[in-house]
């Protein structure tokens, strides 16, 4: 495998684009999910990923996957760690490293008739487990944020876990269910935000009877003071609208950013400004990239009109934020994903890539590149569909080519 990755590498290099290779193989298949996890380690050797053995359906209680990291120096080996019946396509278990710690992963699983969260030192194998599953975790990795996963299976496929129904799914919007705040250190659990009063809070765009609450993709701000969470209704007709707010960790000073019922993929850019996807916002009915100020209503600017894709999993490059990291969904005929870069003070888009992927992979079990940047800013892991063996972690070198592009 290592000398195919290298004659890859020199391809890529041939071509003027960045070099990349697949890391993983079948005939498993393997990926890693959602772009706001740390999936690369402190050191940039280990890589984490899930492993499946089958594709295209939706999950059931009974489907067990593996759990694992890719050792990046030792020949792109696979490496166990453990199992879990807690997942689905687009965001995996939560697989992430432990903000502060150099060897601890913690991913979400099922058992006793709850989600639970399990907390793993690779290094010394030494295991534990918190009676709540996690989203989100704090930068000093003391405190998780969650939403329901029960509640997100019933009303968003493909974002919830199978096994464990909605306790409130006749209510539309439970005083009892809602975010809550996690201590990893004891496994205590606080109800800090309900749906119902997120409900009543401000004005519900296109406000209609039967109307469905919950909420989805949860992050701490930076320093760790804050989060983000989606608050999502959806019809009955199944048509969703979102709003996204912010809070104190306590759940207090609940501020609606993004207040029109649009909504989408985000990322902090520090701890004081938010980059997300909307639209309606100046007079039209088209997505951009817009840049908030962390306060009610706190649209200031759009980031790249026309360059930087209006629909791509965004992040900003740990070193340097002038590069804000994105991709696309399938386009053209071809149906190629293309993950690229953004160079904010030139507005000039560098394309990472051409990835194709075939028709079979849609909706819940399509494979978005969802684009994740190692913490030196030297890799990016994206998810892609490897010819003859689906579904497997892939990695770009882009460490030449943004050296090259921000030098004066």
């Amino acid at each position: 495998m290592r000398n195919l990755g290298i004659l890859i590498l020199l391809i890529g290099t041939s071509l003027g684009q960045p070099p990349h290779r697949f890391v993983t193989s079948g005939p498993r298949h393997h990926w890693f999910g959602y772009y706001d996890k740390q999936q690369f380690d402190p050191t940039g050797r280990y890589l984490l990923g899930m492993e499946v053995p089958f594709e295209h359906r939706s999950p059931t209680k009974e489907d067990s996957i593996e759990v694992g990291m890719v050792d990046l120096e030792d020949g792109d080996k696979w490496i166990h760690l453990g199992q879990t019946t807690a997942w689905n396509w687009q965001q995996g278990c939560m697989l992430q490293w432990l903000p502060g710690s150099q060897s601890t992963v913690l991913w979400n699983d099922r058992e006793g008739g709850r989600f639970v969260c399990r907390i793993l030192d690779v290094k010394t194998a030494v295991s534990r487990t918190i009676p709540w599953p996690i989203y989100s975790v704090s930068p000093d990795g003391q405190y998780g944020v969650t939403p329901d996963f029960g509640r997100i299976a019933d009303v968003r496929p493909g974002y919830g876990y199978a096994g464990i129904r909605d306790r409130n799914a006749s209510e539309l919007a439970p005083e009892s269910n809602g975010i809550w705040l996690v201590d990893l250190n004891s496994g205590q659990a606080e109800l800090i935000i309900s749906l119902k009063q997120i409900s009543e809070m401000g004005e519900i765009p296109n406000q209609q009877p039967g109307i469905k609450h919950y909420f989805n993709h949860l992050l701490f701000s930076p320093n760790g003071k804050r989060f983000i969470a989606l608050h999502r209704w959806r019809y009955p007709d199944g048509k969703r609208l979102t709003r996204l707010i912010t809070a104190n960790t306590d759940g207090s000073d609940i501020r609606l950013v993004v207040p029109n019922g649009y909504a989408s993929h985000f990322i902090w850019r520090d701890p004081k400004h938010i980059l997300s996807q909307s639209k309606s916002l100046v007079g039209n009915d088209k997505w951009g990239n817009f840049l908030f100020a962390d306060r009610p209503n706190g649209i200031l600017k759009e980031v790249g009109k026309g360059v930087l894709d209006p629909s791509g999993h965004l992040s900003y490059l740990p070193q340097d934020q002038n590069w804000i990291l994105s991709d696309t969904y399938p386009k053209g005929t071809e149906r190629n994903q293309t993950p690229h870069l953004f160079h904010v003070p030139t507005e000039r888009r560098v394309d990472l890539g051409d990835f194709h992927l075939p028709k079979v992979y849609t909706g819940e079990w399509r494979v978005d590149t969802h684009p994740r940047v190692s913490r030196d800013g030297r890799w990016v892991c994206i998810d892609a569909v490897k010819p003859g063996e689906g579904r497997q972690l892939c990695v770009i070198d882009i460490r030449g080519l943004t050296q090259s592009l921000s030098a004066p």
